[in-house]
């Protein structure tokens, strides 16, 4: 039977003129801000960093795609949207990914980057966490004197039998439960694990990682541990308090502490009903569960709307007023949900759907290289710009998908960017920011 492949299409006529449609247009790319990401890698050394941790196993006299060269096309393209290996089937001839990976050939098909993706192991993750913890390290020109370290979970959801994919009650379905560790906007840990398991689970241990690296560094830093309630357990308090770290961490509600608020939640609710706005107070507290061993500063926040009541309960070691700690410090770790958004919905962390444990654990480790090149971009050459707080996908869309023609020959590699793009001095300024010194 003849196959017949469609070539071309038409489209409703424009001032009597007709419209049609092809994919003949020869080398013209819709990635011309690769450029860009491309820059940005080398100001950090990142892919180098990483290349340079991974096992190579292959025979090297007879490789044809150096491990740089798959890490490059594989975190460019999670950068600009390609989630999948599928996409490289194509991808891999586009002469601007080609570029940007330092090749003037065909990029690595799926099925090799299938087999660099299943070559991680236990200390693959490992070496990655350091690299991330050095390039977080090397970003300060001088030693910082507060850090905060935001701990956090989410769900990332399985569709098949991956090894270690188990039922999470709470959210209902089958998933691994992976931790993430960010200071400000930049990521320390994106650590897969097991759904039927503590929230907090390993959150201790990669703590006390953290602070013991930072403070070989930096030895007079302070370091504040941020975390909701799912990561209130009382041994971390007190390693927090024998190491002189910091902590704010929310306590769930229960009928203790209810009970111990009664009176102001009363208070409040009549004022409620006097006034008929929003009555919102903050209170201070000793108090210590059945399990812990002493008594602790819990602030809480007694709150009472047309809803109802609302109070909210936080635990810290932290000086300072219960208002000011709970909205300007506490509640500020809300942020932090929106980069770890950006993770699984701008860079595809939960596109975790190889078989093996630890080849999934690497694609969470791609795509949070990937967010830290985006993020470079953001806090290197952004600054004082429009785009200085956008998401990353907002990044993408303003500054790395822009069509462009593309001429090579032997001597020159021409960037053709379309002249219709909105922010071509944004583009250049961005450009000549992210020049290696």
């Amino acid at each position: 039977m003849t196959e017949c492949i469609q070539e071309s299409f038409e489209f409703p006529a424009c001032k009597r003129r007709v419209v049609e449609a092809n994919f003949q247009g020869g080398d013209i790319t819709s990635d011309g801000g690769v450029l860009l990401l491309r820059q940005a890698d080398r100001v950090l050394g990142l892919s180098d960093a990483v290349a340079h941790v991974l096992d190579d196993p292959r025979r090297q006299a007879s490789i044809e795609h150096a491990t740089s060269s798959l890490l490059r096309q594989r975190l460019y393209a999670l950068a600009l949207g390609y989630e999948d290996l599928n996409d490289h089937h194509q991808l891999r001839r586009d002469l601007a990914l080609q570029t940007a990976v330092d090749r003037d050939e065909l990029l690595a098909s799926s099925s090799t980057l299938c087999r660099f993706e299943n070559r991680a192991d236990r200390d693959t993750a490992w070496r990655l966490h350091e690299v991330l913890v050095e390039q977080f390290i090397a970003s300060f020109k001088r030693s910082p004197k507060k850090l905060i370290l935001d701990f956090d979970a989410t769900d990332d959801a399985v569709h098949g039998r991956q090894d270690g994919a188990q039922f999470h009650g709470y959210y209902d379905h089958y998933c691994f439960l992976p931790l993430y560790v960010f200071c400000g906007d930049q990521l320390l840990v994106s650590y897969l694990r097991h759904a039927r398991i503590d929230g907090a689970k390993h959150a201790w241990a990669i703590l006390a990682l953290l602070v013991k690296r930072l403070r070989a560094v930096w030895p007079k830093v302070r370091i504040i541990f941020r975390g909701d309630s799912g990561f209130c357990r009382w041994r971390m308090l007190l390693w927090c308090e024998r190491h002189a770290v910091g902590y704010i961490v929310g306590i769930a509600k229960n009928k203790r502490l209810n009970a111990i608020t009664a009176q102001r939640q009363r208070d409040a609710q009549d004022c409620y009903a006097e006034l008929g706005v929003k009555v919102r107070w903050f209170a201070e507290i000793q108090y210590a569960a059945g399990s812990w061993d002493r008594k602790r500063r819990v602030i809480a926040k007694i709150e009472h709307t047309d809803k109802g009541s609302n109070p909210r309960y936080v635990v810290t070691n932290l000086e300072g007023k219960p208002r000011t700690l709970y909205d300007r410090l506490y509640c500020a770790r809300g942020d932090m949900e929106n980069r770890i958004k950006e993770q699984q919905l701008d860079l595809f962390a939960d596109r975790t759907s190889c078989h093996r444990w630890w080849p999934n654990q690497f694609r969470l480790m791609l795509s949070s290289l990937a967010y830290s090149l985006l993020e470079a971009i953001r806090r290197l050459a952004l600054q004082g710009t429009e785009l200085a707080n956008v998401y990353v996908g907002t990044l993408r869309l303003k500054l790395l998908k822009i069509g462009a023609v593309i001429l090579r020959n032997t001597r020159r590699v021409r960037f053709l960017l379309s002249s219709a793009y909105p922010h071509q001095q944004l583009f250049f300024a961005v450009a000549a920011r992210l020049t290696p010194e």
